[in-house]
């Protein structure tokens, strides 16, 4: 499911943290460095290495619009930098200038939170990038955090096993202990679940620790009552502490690294395992997938970082239903096409479309008509818009068969090759693109980063010719 595709070996220490935006992977470590890298080759940007951390480097984060970049370290320090440029654009100072252990934005960019060794919780203006609030835990590390996808609050994980749940006052709204031994990693699932009862909205949240174990959770929040934090249940399969835990973007796949040096991907409608990477020598310290592309990073302190990338035939992390051939669209069952309504934002018709036994068959022949006179759906606008994606839907289908395949591609810039050429290491790439791979003194491999044995780049004739081919066979239209 997972293929190993580059290997980023830059850092000349231990990994702690690695973050992706849209466009841009961010890396940091022991090093005291932090690493920005283009998604389209895996090349590093002109600026970087971010230099300006006295000591080691535990996290970083891009804001969600991907043009600011935060990274924390021992220096008691939260550093913003442009992700355009690498301009350093503030140094936020931790309140008693702890350790600052981990950062993150809120997804609306309002805040930034930092936290530190002593257990201060420090709330940052992301605009004025001004001190805002400031708390602590009641003991402890703090070492984990996570925003819920609407903003309204956060949650901490300290050292001592604890997962507090603050709103943007610095009110402590929970405290849950989770793991014996300690946290060390949550994330909260960007996709909400289906309401649950009593006016309930629910978002699924895991945390790792210490104990070798992954705790899944619901997070229930109620319009007076607050936030109630319940344990679902707890995934096996790590036999050593769990470093790190990231769910997809779509919320299907859930990422775990740990001192046993694997990487386990678990499914979350069923909590199995689908496969677990063992490619690291070292303890895994992080992972995290990209948000709106195929791609798994994994770092180590084995002083790699692991790209990976999913098989697009296979549900996986960034895609969602209406990704699919016609074909899978047309067995959806019902509840496949629920979670469909729920990723276009139409959530508030998922009762409806089930009281009327709406599949995949009968979603793609819904019509003006049938939306009116049989599903009684009286807003205009909705109707509108429930048409508008469907259309896209089957526009999306119709494409699919046209796909250009793999091999067509180049690795660097994952564009359809011109003139394919054979490099050293046995891989075709543009040749374009490889000439310019290796005169920036690149003499490495860019799929597997290891040294190639030779600069010679050969015509590959026979791959040139497929491509005419398939270039010639496509629609006109296309």
């Amino acid at each position: 499911m997972a293929t190993l595709i580059h290997t980023l070996a830059d850092h000349s220490d231990d990994i702690n943290y690695c973050a992706f935006s849209s466009s841009c992977l961010a890396t940091c470590s022991l090093d005291k460095t932090v690493r920005v890298y283009s998604l389209n080759s895996f090349t590093e940007l002109p600026y970087s290495p971010l230099k300006g951390h006295t000591y080691a480097v535990h996290c970083c984060c891009f804001s969600p619009s991907g043009h600011v970049l935060a990274s924390c370290s021992t220096d008691g320090t939260t550093a913003v930098w442009d992700a355009g440029d690498g301009r350093r654009l503030a140094v936020l100072e931790q309140p008693g200038g702890s350790p600052v252990r981990v950062c993150r934005f809120s997804p609306g960019a309002a805040y930034l939170v930092s936290g530190a060794a002593d257990g201060t919780v420090a709330l940052w203006n992301a605009r004025s990038l001004k001190l805002h609030r400031s708390g602590n835990v009641k003991d402890g590390s703090l070492v984990a955090c996570a925003f819920s996808p609407n903003g309204n609050f956060f949650v901490t994980g300290s050292s001592c096993g604890d997962l507090t749940i603050w709103d943007d006052k610095m009110r402590c709204l929970h405290n849950e202990k989770a793991h014996d031994l300690g946290v060390t990693c949550c994330d909260i699932s960007s996709q909400p679940i289906s309401d649950g009862e009593h006016g309930f909205r629910s978002f699924q949240m895991a945390s790792c620790g210490q104990d070798n174990q992954i705790k899944l959770w619901l997070l229930l929040v109620a319009d007076f009552s607050g936030v109630e934090l319940k344990h679902k249940c707890t995934l096996g399969g790590h036999s050593a502490p769990v470093l790190a835990c990231a769910f997809s973007y779509d919320g299907q796949l859930l990422v775990s690294g740990s001192v046993d040096k694997s990487v386990i991907i678990y499914e979350m409608s069923t909590g199995n395992a689908l496969q677990t990477l063992t490619q690291h020598t070292r303890y895994v310290t992080t992972c995290a997938f990209a948000p709106y592309s195929p791609l798994l990073a994994t770092g180590s302190m084995d002083k790699t970082v692991n790209i990976w990338q999913f098989d697009l035939k296979q549900p996986c992390a960034g895609t969602t239903a209406e990704d699919e051939p016609q074909a899978a669209v047309e067995a959806w069952s019902e509840d496949d096409v629920s979670a469909w309504l729920r990723a276009q934002d139409l959530a508030d018709l998922v009762g409806l479309f089930k009281t009327n036994n709406i599949d995949g068959k009968e979603l793609l022949n819904l019509t003006k008509e049938s939306l009116t006179n049989e599903l009684k759906i009286e807003s205009l606008g909705l109707r509108s818009k429930v048409l508008q994606k469907i259309e896209d839907l089957r526009m999306k289908m119709a494409s699919a068969s046209a796909a250009v395949p793999e091999e067509f591609l180049c690795p660097i810039t994952r564009e359809l090759m011109k003139d394919p050429v054979i490099a050293a290491d046995g891989y075709s790439y543009e040749k374009e693109a490889m000439e310019s791979w290796i005169s920036t003194n690149r003499r490495s491999s860019p799929m597997t980063n290891l040294p190639l044995p030779s600069l010679l780049l050969t015509p590959n004739r026979t791959l040139k010719m497929a491509i005419g081919r398939w270039l010639e066979a496509r629609p006109k239209h296309d």
